[in-house]
């Protein structure tokens, strides 16, 4: 029986690096897979699936309007997908995700969805939350604190100086220029002498 997957995780524990390998894994025993990836995250490009060790991918582009329920039902190779995938599922809108709860249990394919669940101030991101409440099985992909071994639970935005920001909008793309994985002690008592 599909189900809908959450596999959450700090910047740089590995998301996009687990989807791609997943993916592979599927592959290799020639089982079709579609992934997906988010409008909002630009960084190598829009469409593309990249990991900070150099792996990369094409992928379907999700925007703001994209009902990919009807993008999927429509596609006349739907009933030959054994999974679909969604990178940078933080960024979907509550309606992306009751549409990957459509394509679950109408559809009848297991959806994993791998994204950050909290923002550098500490709230959810709509996508996360609603993959929060929405999700059969919710996985946490675990990376460890840039200042010590604690696990990371947190995104510390940086400034070009890599100083904390706790103010601004709640989208900024960026990779390790701009954040850092941290405990909850180092966000909110970063060693400013380590900075």
């Amino acid at each position: 029986m599909a189900q809908l997957f959450f596999k959450y995780g700090a910047m740089n524990s590995g998301k996009s690096i687990e989807i791609l390998k997943v993916a592979n894994n599927y592959e290799e025993q020639n089982k079709r897979v579609l992934l997906f990836t988010t409008a909002t995250d630009n960084r190598s490009g829009v469409g593309i699936i990249s990991s900070r060790i150099g792996l990369s991918r094409k992928a379907e582009i999700i925007y703001e309007d994209t009902d990919i329920y009807e993008d999927v039902l429509a596609d006349e190779n739907q009933v030959s997908y054994a999974c679909l995938m969604i990178d940078e599922a933080q960024f979907l809108t509550k309606s992306h995700v009751l549409q990957l709860t459509r394509i679950v249990d109408n559809l009848d394919i297991p959806v994993m969805a791998f994204g950050l669940k909290n923002d550098f101030k500490n709230d959810l991101f709509e996508g996360s939350k609603a993959l929060l409440i929405y999700a059969e099985k919710i996985e946490e992909i675990k990376t460890i604190c840039w200042f010590c071994h604690k696990k990371a639970i947190m995104n510390m935005r940086v400034d070009n100086n890599g100083k904390p920001v706790y103010e601004g909008e709640q989208i900024q793309i960026g990779g390790n220029e701009s954040y850092y994985p941290v405990c909850r002690k180092h966000y909110f008592n970063p060693p400013l002498d380590d900075m």
